[in-house]
């Protein structure tokens, strides 16, 4: 009887957290389907440039070996 109980609160459980995930995804496609377009954040956020970061990384990279005196002459 007692394992009938606890199958019994599990399957309510899951049944409550499905629920409740579908509830979240309805409100968050709600402004959609009215027809909204729901504002940026950024709108006019920096492109990235894989070459750029790439560049700025190596630098950096140099720039710490140097201060660790790994990299020096002989």
């Amino acid at each position: 009887m007692e394992d009938l109980k606890k199958a019994t609160a599990a399957a309510a459980a899951v049944l409550q957290y499905i629920k409740s995930e579908e509830e979240a995804i309805a409100m968050q496609s709600a402004p959609y389907a009215a027809g909204l377009q729901m504002p940026a954040i950024f709108p006019y956020a920096p492109q990235v440039k894989p070459w750029g970061l790439n560049g700025r990384q190596t630098q950096m990279q140099m720039r710490n070996l140097m201060q660790l005196r790994t990299f020096h002459r002989r």
